[in-house]
């Protein structure tokens, strides 16, 4: 289910693993998003979701931040943070798959 920029005229549904976002860039392109990681905080009962971008040229790939219903932070600190934490677990995984890997 495609959105733009998490806006649009009907109700959003919690984004899921693998959904697609298309965000408009202030330079007018739009870009898909695919929603790469969700990340809760218990404390504060609430969840968010990591989003990526592939460029199909060997451009650099970009991440954005956003909550369940596909609206973007406005808090760039928040989402700093949530990203960070997203990309410190994936290398942890990383490595314990690396771990697993040496003992087989």
């Amino acid at each position: 289910m495609p959105s733009s920029n998490g806006e649009g005229a009907m109700p959003h549904t919690p984004l899921e693993l693998q959904e697609v976002l298309n965000i408009e860039t202030h330079e007018g392109a739009t870009l898909p998003f695919e929603v790469v990681g969700i990340l809760e905080d218990p404390q504060e009962s609430v969840s968010y979701a990591v989003l990526l971008h592939e460029p199909e040229n060997d451009g650099e790939e970009q991440f954005i931040v956003t909550d369940l219903a596909g609206n973007l932070l406005d808090n760039d600190a928040l989402a700093q943070e949530i990203l960070d934490d997203f990309l410190e677990y994936v290398h942890e995984g990383d490595e314990t798959e690396a771990a697993d890997e040496e003992r087989s």
